[in-house]
């Protein structure tokens, strides 16, 4: 069977690598982002950055705050790089995050920036709860020996 031909729509912009050690992702959620022209512009150039940034749940509304994406040369009305952006979610959604960061003491952190199939830009939020020193350290245990037993088994064949 022939295999499906990737989507040339589909591409990850920004991804937020250090959240998945620095924090315990219990879920996540894909949001819709509210942009500019040439914050859209800018993003498929992939001038973006998400890793000092962070979900708020403020006034009933979730924004994006502190992400940066680069000002587009070209545009005749430019944007500012680091303001703060409407995430678009739905209302059920909405009180589901607020309730988690409220109550549970978790907090809502960007993993990836992404366009997805149809073109439009996406962004994943992690729901997590951050880690201690000795969790990361434990983490970080267990990736090394992952790899020594991938190690081990690939000289053994």
């Amino acid at each position: 069977m022939a295999k499906k031909p990737e989507n040339p729509n589909y591409k990850v912009i920004a991804e937020n690598r250090r959240a998945r050690f620095d924090y315990a992702i219990e879920d996540d959620l894909e949001c819709g982002i509210q942009l500019q022209g040439s914050e859209v512009k800018s993003l498929r150039t992939g001038q973006s950055n998400i890793a000092e940034s962070y979900a708020a749940v403020e006034d009933g509304e979730l924004w994006l705050v502190n992400s940066y994406i680069a000002p587009y040369e070209q545009a005749m009305f430019g944007h500012e790089d680091r303001r703060r952006r409407k995430l678009l979610v739905s209302k059920k959604e909405l009180a589901n995050l607020w309730n988690s960061t409220q109550r549970k003491g978790m907090t809502l952190v960007p993993l990836v920036l992404y366009f997805n199939h149809r073109g439009m830009a996406k962004v994943k939020i992690g729901i997590a709860k951050g880690k201690k020193n000795h969790d990361k350290r434990a983490t970080e245990a267990k990736r090394d020996w992952n790899r020594q037993k991938q190690r081990l088994l690939k000289e053994q064949h």
